[in-house]
Formats: structure tokens, C-alpha cells, sequence
């Protein structure tokens, strides 16, 4: 279930009350990023079909993402799950795994070089807009391809909102939307510790802090308001409320029985 307006609104009230962001700037970089579109969109439904009817694996950025790849490695998981990457985890996904992800999740402050391999390789860009990458979408858009645009104001033009806030959250509500199979999570630490595939420059710890609180906190709304499955493989970290913390081999076990 993805955060509709009435929904999102109360959360994106206590976001920029909380850390200060200006809404004017948010709509800035919306009308921004939907120009920036122009020839270089796709659909939502091209990323329903890209992920089709296949349960999802989503990994985060967080210390625990090259163990946890590691790990699923071990497992048939890679072969019979779909891929989603926030942002900074495209890096690890392609650097350990060597593997492309079907769709990357990403306000653009990763490693581009990677986010644009991976593009180059196929993956489909959910790039979202917001006043503080206003600068990063006019670099980086330019060099992308296979883009659906995302807010956290009003959608306009061929933006989307379907809620969410941080590139980890975003990623689990968009892949409830695109098909409701079961999700697991890897890399999702939500901890005080940043991963080394989190974003280049983190110019504020305690802001990091603050962002992660907010992922975990729509997380633990979205486990409770829907009836698609949501694993947790995270080798470490915070625990999800209602999310259970499972190994790769038990959701690799949950999927194999359920296709029988």
C-alpha cells in the first residue's frame, strides 16, 4: 500500500519540521525534474512488467549490505527474485554481487558512475526530486535514460508521489505498488553507523541520524497497513517493528513453497 496524499501529508509536515526544508523548494525541483524528463520517462506500468509477478529482494546502503550479499549469494535467491537498489547499494550490488539491478531507487547523491552503469546495463531509474538535489538532477538526469520521476510535494506533469522519504523507504512502498509479492529486505541497518555504500559526503551525522529514524518509522507504518509479506535479512541493526528478521534461506524456503 502506497501513501496516498491525505496519508503522506502529515508525514511530510513532521519531515520538514523537523530538519527545516523549504516545501517552495520541493516544487522547485519537481517542475525541474519533470522538464528534465522530456524523451527519457517510462511508465509505471514498464516497471510492473519489469518486475512482473516475482517476489522482490530491496537493498539499502547500510553496513550490513556486502555480508548480507554475500549471504544471499549463498541461496537461489538471486535467480528467482527481482532487484531493487536505493540508491548507494546499486554500488554494492554490482561490486560484490555482480549483479544489475531491475530498478534503482535514487535521488542522484550515490556513486553516479555506478547508478549510470548500472542504467547503461538495463536498470530502470525511479529518480525522485526535492530541493536539495536540484543541482544533481540538472547534471546527472541529462546522462540517464528509462526514468520515472518522483516527488515529495504534488505530482505534476509525469511525476509521481507515492510516499516515502528516504531512498530506502521509497523503494519498499514502490515495490508494494508494483506488485504486492513478497519483499525482503538487506542492508536495511537503520542505525547510527553509515555503510561504506552510502552516499560520497555526508555533511551532517546527526541529519543522517534524523533521516534513518523517519525510514524506519514509515517502514514500521507500512508493515502494519498492508497485507503484502515483508522480510527483513538484514544481518544487523535495528529491528523492524513488524517486519520479521528472517535468513536468506528461510525466505528463500517461504518462496519455494509458496510456488508449489
Amino acid at each position: 500500500m502506497c501513501l496516498d496524499q491525505i496519508q503522506w501529508q502529515p508525514w511530510y509536515k513532521k519531515i520538514i519540521n523537523s530538519l527545516g526544508y523549504d516545501p517552495s523548494e520541493d516544487r522547485r525541483a519537481a517542475l525541474i525534474l519533470n522538464q528534465l524528463l522530456k524523451g527519457k520517462k517510462i511508465s509505471l506500468d514498464n516497471l510492473k512488467l519489469r518486475i512482473k509477478d516475482q517476489p522482490t529482494l530491496i537493498f539499502g546502503a547500510g553496513p550490513s549490505l556486502e555480508a548480507d550479499i554475500k549471504r544471499i549469494a549463498k541461496t537461489s535467491l538471486f535467480d528467482i527474485c527481482r532487484m531493487i537498489t536505493a540508491d548507494g547499494a546499486t554500488t554494492g550490488l554490482l561490486k560484490i554481487a555482480r549483479k544489475t539491478p531491475d530498478i534503482i531507487v535514487t535521488d542522484l547523491d550515490g556513486r553516479f558512475e555506478d547508478l549510470r552503469d548500472a542504467n547503461d546495463k538495463g536498470a530502470f531509474m525511479v529518480v525522485h526530486a526535492h530541493g536539495d538535489n536540484i543541482k544533481h538532477l540538472n547534471m546527472y538526469v541529462k546522462d540517464l535514460k528509462d526514468i520515472l520521476g518522483t516527488t515529495q510535494v504534488e505530482p505534476i506533469g509525469e511525476l509521481h508521489n507515492f510516499g516515502g522519504f528516504t531512498d530506502g523507504d521509497r523503494a519498499v512502498i514502490l515495490a508494494e505498488v508494483l506488485n504486492g509479492k513478497p519483499l525482503a529486505l538487506a542492508g536495511m541497518d537503520l542505525g547510527n553507523v553509515t555503510g561504506n555504500f552510502s552516499k560520497e559526503h555526508i555533511f551532517s551525522p546527526d541529519v543522517k541520524k534524523v533521516k534513518l529514524r523517519f525510514c524506519k518509522d514509515i517502514l514500521e507504518w507500512q508493515a502494519i497497513n498492508t497485507a503484502t509479506k515483508i522480510f527483513n535479512l538484514t544481518g544487523s541493526g535495528e529491528n523492524i517493528k513488524g517486519i520479521e528478521r528472517i535468513t536468506p534461506e528461510k525466505f528463500e524456503n517461504i518462496i519455494l513453497n509458496s510456488s508449489r
